[in-house]
């Protein structure tokens, strides 16, 4: 095969995958939401992952998981460095939450999602399970008008700006904890709006990217180190900009950040080095929320609603599918 024939299918490939990773949050998604509302966020999140490791499983790629489920000593399935795929396709890393939001699932709140990434080796940031501080907002802005070492208040008056609107006009999301209480003082002090959020920061990032129909426009605060490598694999697609940086204390913590690769724990990454190279995301709502619905469960179908992104051609795909070979949704 000539490099022309090998580049043209692996493009091919590419196009595929993007259709394919939809599948895998289908099935994840789907079997959460039959736990949806039950109160047991243990079994609702080890559904999930059970599926998409067995959809994971069936895709020709030789694949490494560097956002999971935790490390190896720590979760059975879908665990840091775990290999899937076929291993008869393209080296990729994956970063995967199979149930994003899992006491929203439990409690039945909006914005639970099964949710994946996928890029060329090397393209995902192998974050440690800590915290990561977070500014993001969505596409149409000018570069660098954020940055994660301004307070709070210049960066709500620079989107306001870039916006043609007044600071109280602007709205941030900042998930609901103790520890943002300064943060959020400090937001309130400009006069601008706070959305605040129970659970489902990959969500609220995401939310950013359509503020006409979230009323979100900036999120700030700290979430999860692994959910913000997986929110910035969907604004590398979709548009946008966003800091993180690691919010490490522990010795343990710092160790573990250095056995992934890590040698500056207090370094300021910005979107590109979070997610780069070609990069895949998918999300299948499984409660519904502001972009996606969740599932469906007729007497006899099921009906699902995805995104599907990809950074190279700029291309997200809704999907709302019907399924009526309900089969394939148990697990074997």
């Amino acid at each position: 095969m000539s490099k022309k024939e090998a580049a043209a299918a692996q493009s091919a490939l590419d196009r595929i995958l993007t259709l394919e990773l939809a599948r895998v949050t289908e099935r994840a998604a789907v079997s959460a939401a039959r736990l949806r509302g039950h109160g047991d966020e243990m079994a609702a999140d080890q559904a999930a992952v059970d599926a998409m490791r067995r959809e994971l499983n069936n895709l020709p790629i030789d694949g490494t998981v560097v956002i999971g489920e935790g490390e190896r000593d720590e979760a059975p399935m879908l665990y840091i460095g775990e290999n899937v795929g076929t291993k008869q396709g393209p080296r990729v890393d994956i970063a995967l939450d199979p149930l994003e939001g899992t006491t929203i699932c439990a409690k039945n709140l909006p914005n639970s999602l099964a949710v994946i990434a996928m890029a060329p080796e090397g393209g995902l940031l192998n974050a440690p399970d800590s915290y990561m501080e977070k500014i993001a907002i969505g596409p149409g802005y000018p570069a660098g008008i954020i940055d994660l070492d301004l307070p709070i208040a210049e960066n709500l008056a620079a989107v306001a700006k870039a916006k043609g609107v007044k600071v109280h006009e602007v709205t941030a999301c900042v998930l609901d904890r103790p520890r943002h209480a300064r943060l959020i003082e400090e937001i309130r002090a400009t006069g601008a709006a706070i959305r605040l959020i129970g659970d489902g920061d990959v969500a609220g990032v995401i939310h950013t990217t359509d503020p006409e129909e979230t009323g979100i426009d900036l999120y700030a605060g700290i979430g999860g180190a692994p959910e913000g490598v997986l929110a910035a694999a969907a604004l590398r697609c979709i548009g946008g900009q966003m800091q993180g940086r690691l919010v490490i204390t522990r010795d343990e913590q710092v160790e573990r950040a250095h056995r992934m690769g890590i040698s500056d724990i207090k370094r300021k990454y910005q979107l590109e080095e979070m997610a780069c190279g070609d990069v895949l995301f998918a999300a299948t709502g499984v409660t519904d929320g502001n972009f996606l619905q969740g599932v469906r469960f007729g007497r006899h179908h099921i009906t699902t609603h995805t995104v599907v992104m990809r950074s190279s051609t700029g291309t997200v795909r809704y999907i709302k599918a019907q399924h009526t070979q309900l089969e394939k949704f148990h697990l074997d």
